[in-house]
């Protein structure tokens, strides 16, 4: 596993910087003066007694980036991944902040799971953000311990991997939540419908002889979701978005004023369901790949906010597991280290979106869907947490650039263009 040392900041000018900050109407070359691990202050030609001084020319100095969906398994499954292997993936990435899903084992259903995750990543001075379950043990059946994991840290609930079938507990549950002003994320897949189907149900799962994940299997848990949100007004937010069905559906809510937010993966915007010819365990994610036709509706439903933000669903696996026939290996991709790169190639110069809408998708959404505003914008007085990164870069993405402790990635010798190539995270500063 390749390591990153992190120095703290005692006191840094980084120079000749392209300051991205859409919060903040900032977009121009400047100066920016990091002291005591914080930020000082940002301007032109800055002067700083005894300071460092970083000659960043050429480089966009922006917001790090905060990813609202990853399994960094600890406690229970540390052979796949720890919270320092996750912890350094997200800084490889540019990710200041994660949230974590609670399918760890124990589950992640109470305060003392919260704690651990929380004082684990405090030691690695990381911005971790525990999500807890919605249900004991994440079974669907009785309401977890939301007041007091909010009270420990948790930002959010989900059972993450399951969706709670029954729609009497969920209504429970998501009552709970809003008392408590706890996001709701939810992983809308009926698993009635979806069965034991290893990709997407269509013309290439009957063509490779494969079993099928319907589309109709994400897009009755959303509308189902989307019907108790209208009943309990609570904040629901759905994960990894992968239909066009769904895509329409969440529109649809917000055009009603309903307290819906949503995020896609790189991997659902990058890839369809044709990369599954490759018989390759490392394109089998849940939910799967999906359809040409569903990935463009995915990129039109960010272009028009009805999608908020791009999370990667980093979901490690030992390669042994990766390893075996494609209907026993499990699901999942590892998503960190490649997330930007494949955001900026797909979007920023493959549609021509302006950077600032990267970070907008990518940073300022999260912090505003956790009500982190402390994030997604540069701060005086606030610890260094914020990126420098290439936008013109052009590199290939391998297992050398993998700092998790997992090497499943889905975009092994993808060409990208754009790289993070300083991390700044609570004042310290890592470089890849």
């Amino acid at each position: 596993m390749n390591k990153l040392n992190g120095q703290s900041v005692k006191n840094l000018l980084i120079r000749n910087a392209r300051i991205v900050d859409p919060v903040n109407k900032v977009d121009e070359v400047m100066d920016l003066h990091v002291q005591s691990r914080k930020i000082v202050k940002w301007g032109k030609a800055l002067q700083a007694e005894d300071a460092e001084t970083m000659d960043a020319k050429g480089l966009c100095l922006m917001p790090g980036l905060i990813d609202l969906h990853v399994h960094f398994r600890e406690p229970g499954y540390e052979h796949k991944e720890t919270i320092e292997s996750g912890v350094q993936a997200a800084i490889a990435g540019g990710f200041v902040a994660c949230v974590t899903m609670p399918n760890t084992k124990p589950a992640c259903d109470n305060a003392q799971v919260v704690k651990y995750q929380m004082e684990r990543a405090n030691i690695l001075n990381f911005n971790l953000l525990p999500s807890g379950a919605l249900t004991q043990g994440r079974e669907g059946k009785k309401v977890a311990e939301m007041a007091e994991m909010k009270v420990s840290g948790a930002v959010a609930v989900t059972d993450d991997g399951n969706w709670v079938v029954d729609s009497g507990v969920a209504r429970r549950a998501y009552e709970y939540a809003a008392t408590y002003g706890l996001p709701v994320m939810t992983h809308a897949e009926d698993p009635t419908i979806s069965l034991n189907g290893v990709m997407n149900e269509g013309i290439v799962s009957t063509k490779l002889g494969l079993r099928g994940r319907p589309n109709a299997s994400e897009d009755i848990a959303i509308a189902r979701d989307i019907e108790l949100t209208r009943l309990i007004k609570c904040h629901l937010h759905v994960q990894h978005v992968s239909t066009c069905g769904g895509v329409a559906m969440i529109r649809r809510a917000k055009d009603e004023g309903l307290p819906v937010t949503a995020e896609a993966t790189p991997h659902h915007l990058a890839l369809t369901d044709e990369e599954f010819v490759k018989y390759d365990t490392f394109y089998k994610m849940n939910p799967p790949l999906r359809t040409e036709k569903d990935r463009q509706a995915v990129i039109r439903g960010l272009e028009d906010g009805t999608i908020d933000a791009i999370a990667t669903d980093h979901a490690p696996h030992a390669f042994e597991e990766k390893d075996m026939d494609i209907e026993v290996a499990p699901f999942g991709t590892i998503g960190l280290e490649s997330a930007f790169g494949v955001v900026l190639t797909e979007l920023y110069h493959g549609r021509k979106w302006k950077i600032e809408d990267v970070l907008r998708k990518m940073s300022i959404a999260p912090s505003e869907i956790l009500k982190k505003t402390n994030f997604g914008r540069l701060k005086a007085g606030e610890h260094a947490n914020f990126i420098l990164a290439d936008l013109d870069l052009e590199w290939v993405f391998e297992q050398k650039n993998v700092y998790s402790k997992s090497v499943n990635s889905c975009f092994f010798g993808k060409k990208l263009k754009g790289k993070v190539l300083h991390t700044f995270v609570k004042g310290f500063q890592y470089s890849l």
